[in-house]
């Protein structure tokens, strides 16, 4: 596991500072310590999404092609340049990028954008 940080923060207080800032930015309750959110795979687009806090959103999409009467399958590799903030624990799940507004990058992620994960890795508890 890993301790609790936020990308572009350079000390504790700072993240504590930018996790709460960044919350009333997405409309919701920043979580306490020990039930923060390191990362959250879910479902989007027929596609399997990893959102990571301090990495680029990256994903796998996998297909199905009955080809001369054999069932081919394909693996795709998906990325995108968009960098995870932070990620806030609900229903559903409130995922906040490095996309515009905030610094004014284009994406094709809404900022922030929610999810409905089926898998949530936790920061250690301090």
């Amino acid at each position: 596991m890993v301790a609790f940080f936020l990308p572009r923060a350079s000390d504790d207080e700072q993240a504590e500072r930018l996790y709460e800032a960044l919350a009333e930015f997405a409309g919701c309750e920043p979580a306490p310590p020990g039930r923060r959110v390191h990362a959250i795979a879910f479902g989007q687009d027929r596609a399997r999404w990893v959102a990571e806090v301090g990495a680029e959103l990256s994903g796998e999409r996998t297909t199905q092609q009955l080809r001369r009467g054999e069932l081919i399958e394909r693996t795709e590799t998906l990325t995108s340049a968009t960098r995870v903030l932070a990620v806030y624990p609900g229903r559903p799940f409130v995922v906040v990028t490095d996309a515009q507004p905030i610094t004014g990058t284009p994406s094709e992620w809404a900022n922030p954008f929610t999810a409905e994960p089926d898998e949530v890795t936790l920061f250690d508890a301090p």
